[in-house]
């Protein structure tokens, strides 16, 4: 599920994998607004955006007829005034919260809970599908064929835990496209005042309707299954480990 280990697990990665210089990087003798310094700690005003934002708004006419229609024509709206900083410039909790709120440590829930639960349904369901698979091609050589499960006996442990293995990876498929989602909104930087001025000029979420329910950008649609290999392959190594090591836990602390 999503949670704020995760917003900040994400946030550090981008962090480590950027080569662009940070906040931190900037001259200190270079003006800072008080709000600014409210809002995100270290962090300097970019005062080239700034002042574009304004000269952007001096054109407006205040009796114009159609007033949110004109706003929303204007770039800066798609960021708020002026540029947000970026993902790797918020990834402390403090952070976060003082700039995007506390909401934003449990940003798109709902892709999270839907890749669970996704994930969840595929993997047991996978797994059992073997499991009775495997039953059934270990009964075949039996002379007389069980009745039940209990007169084939226990599997191969080695066996069930490429099962696992295997449903791990399915399962891992099957969620990859909302867990894409999730990332990409986690690496979003969204302040409270952006918020405010979409809220107020009843901005509506671009895309379809299921796409707009399970927090996906329809910007991200040609990126949903982008790392699906390597998110398969650690779902499957971790499923046949987890698996594998409590086998060999029971086989070993439980006495026979």
């Amino acid at each position: 599920m999503t949670s704020p280990f995760e917003l900040i697990k994400v946030r550090k990665q981008v962090t480590a994998a950027s080569r662009a210089p940070n906040a931190s990087a900037v001259a200190e003798t270079a003006p800072v607004s008080p709000m600014i310094t409210k809002l995100l700690r270290r962090y300097t005003l970019d005062v080239k955006s700034l002042t574009q934002t304004v000269s952007l708004l001096s054109v407006l006419n205040h009796k114009h007829p159609n007033m949110t229609a004109a706003l929303q024509e204007y770039p800066w709206m798609m960021t708020g005034t002026g540029n947000p900083p970026s993902a790797m410039d918020v990834k402390r909790p403090l952070d976060v919260a003082s700039l995007e709120g506390y909401r934003a440590l449990w940003r798109n829930l709902r892709s999270g809970l839907i890749r669970d639960c996704i994930y969840g349904g595929v993997f047991f369901s996978t797994w059992q599908f073997l499991h009775e698979a495997m039953v059934g091609w270990k009964a075949v050589g039996m002379n007389p064929l069980p009745s039940s499960e209990e007169e084939v006996g226990p599997l191969s442990p080695v066996a069930i835990s490429l099962a696992a293995g295997i449903s791990g990876a399915v399962a891992a498929a099957a969620s990859h496209s909302f867990d894409t989602a999730r990332t990409r909104a986690q690496c979003v930087i969204l302040p409270k005042y952006t918020a405010k001025e979409r809220k107020f000029l009843k901005w509506n979420k671009p895309g379809k309707r299921l796409e707009r329910w399970t927090g996906i950008h329809p910007t991200d649609r040609n990126l949903l299954f982008r790392g699906i290999g390597m998110r398969m392959a650690r779902s499957s190594v971790a499923s046949t480990v987890i698996v594998g090591s409590y086998y060999l836990a029971v086989d070993l602390l439980v006495p026979k």
